[in-house]
């Protein structure tokens, strides 16, 4: 029996409970979690933004280390450290031939399954995949990836999330040139691998929008040159801080449509707007036709950072190593599983970063 945060049905709060998992069947790995992100996509699968089936292990953004494989499994080994991959790519469908595995038609097919069980015998799915919101996870051999040298076991958790995904939308989806200007909407995990990912990409001028004064620090540490607090002016305050041209890329993290809109009108001419952020389908986006077409600007939706972890998770970890990116500075709490329930309160209220589960951690 190990312990879990188990999401029971849809907006129902989350019961951190005892489960028990099965022993790793053939092309399956048991991986002893060291650490896992509260993302606000498990927010998102809470309320039913996200559809999955439930009852359900929640927690996708996680590493740890290999206790057991099943038969077959020859890429890993007991005492592997790996990143939890929530999204694998089959290698087979349109979408993973054409170069687009962050598109694979079959990534979430996994988590229709049965993952493990109550102590009364409820059978329970794996949100993600992964379920990695648990001392200990089972999963198949896809959905694992070697961490990378030099790179903390626990810190690490947030490369199979927040890092890809940020990193992704800048250097694969809004493809930032050095020297251009960035605008990043929303200062959580995402967010602050974006501004730090901007930085990276040589970027002239990066500028954090959030709602929360409180974070105008932890922008400014990931990479951020000005700070904005979101309002009704948005739009306008940073064209004047571009000498009123407008940014080259805005990046999106929030997932609201007031939001994609403001970042919309806050590039220039020609411009790209890159959306992050899940909303929820009552978020609707308008545009007219003549702005589209007189604005030459591109709006681009961004799954996983259009990433491919295999290829991805290398030259995250050489900018790691070469203290380039800092992992460090996007935790702002350590909690354990009890405290999940807070941290989705902290980002419904726009608080903090990442909020980090470490396992053994009291609470």
């Amino acid at each position: 029996m190990i312990r879990a945060a188990v999401l029971p049905a849809v907006g129902a709060p989350l019961e951190i409970t005892g489960i028990e998992l099965p022993e790793p069947g053939p092309g399956q790995v048991r991986v002893r979690l060291a650490a896992a992100g509260v993302c606000h996509s498990d927010l998102s699968l809470s309320t039913g933004t996200m559809r999955i089936p439930v009852p359900a292990v929640l927690g996708h953004e996680g590493a740890g280390t290999v206790v057991s494989v099943g038969e077959g499994v020859t890429q890993v080994a007991p005492g592997d450290e790996v990143v939890l991959n929530w999204a694998p790519s089959c290698g087979r469908c349109p979408a993973c031939t054409g170069g687009e595995v962050w598109l694979c038609d079959s990534a979430l097919a996994g988590a229709a399954g049965v993952h493990a069980r109550t102590a009364d015998g409820t059978p329970l799915h794996p949100g993600l995949n992964v379920g990695a919101f648990a001392e200990e996870t089972v999963v198949p051999v896809n959905c694992v990836l070697p961490l990378p040298g030099g790179v903390p076991l626990a810190t690490g958790a947030l490369l199979g999330c927040a890092v890809l995904t940020g990193y992704g939308a800048v250097h694969h989806s809004a493809r930032v040139r050095a020297g251009e200007s960035v605008a990043v909407f929303g200062v959580g995990g995402v967010g602050l691998a974006a501004l730090q990912s901007a930085r990276i990409a040589g970027a002239s001028a990066v500028v954090a929008v959030d709602v929360s004064p409180e974070k105008e620090a932890l922008a400014r540490a990931a990479g951020a040159t000005e700070y904005v607090i979101a309002s009704d002016s948005t739009a306008k305050e940073i064209r004047g801080l571009t000498g009123g041209r407008g940014v080259d890329v805005a990046i999106e993290c929030v997932g609201r449509a007031d939001t994609i809109r403001t970042a919309w009108d806050t590039t220039r001419r020609g411009g790209r707007t890159t959306v992050v952020g899940i909303g929820g389908t009552e978020q609707k986006v308008t545009f007219h036709a003549l702005e589209i077409f007189h604005q030459a600007r591109t709006l681009s939706g961004c799954v996983y950072g259009n990433s491919d972890p295999a290829k991805d998770l290398p030259v995250l970890a050489e900018h790691i190593r070469a203290g380039r990116f800092d992992l460090e500075s996007m935790v702002t709490e350590r909690i354990g599983l009890d405290g999940i329930p807070a941290a989705f309160e902290n980002m419904l209220a726009g608080r903090g970063g990442r909020a980090l589960v470490v396992f053994g951690t009291p609470g």
